[in-house]
């Protein structure tokens, strides 16, 4: 797997500013808390794999991402293949995830939770055991 560079960003309109207005705000600070610890690490790399399996049987059905409900806003996040697994890469590898866009007016019908992901992968797996 490859990990998206912090340059794929769009750069900071006030990278530089003496009045940037989040400049007071703490958790964008490059400094990190507390480093990924290795139980947090297996289970991120776990989760990469699992995305690119439940990418590669959905995909082609027509599910563009999944679904995750937010705990902190009540409200449901959709993610993009791509997002969700650049979003995990950037975790892994800096401990955090950086702020990103919302998807774009998304048709709920093209989201899946994980697991449901999890769920269908389960299904195939068990067909294709079954089959002598």
């Amino acid at each position: 797997m490859q990990a998206v560079p912090h340059d794929v960003l769009p750069p900071d309109p006030f990278a530089d500013d003496p009045d940037d207005p989040a400049k007071g705000m703490g958790f964008f600070g490059d400094d990190l808390d507390e480093p990924i610890d290795g139980q947090a690490r297996a289970e991120l790399l776990s989760d990469l794999s699992d995305l690119a399996v439940y990418q590669a049987l959905l995909e082609p059905r027509g599910v563009r991402g999944i679904v995750v409900d937010c705990g902190e806003c009540d409200q449901p996040h959709f993610h993009d293949w791509s997002l969700l697994r650049a979003s995990l890469e950037q975790l892994l590898a800096d401990g955090r995830m950086r702020p990103h866009e919302p998807a774009y007016d998304p048709d709920p019908a093209d989201y899946v939770s994980w697991d449901y992901c999890r769920g269908f992968a389960d299904g195939v797996t068990a067909t294709e055991s079954a089959r002598p």
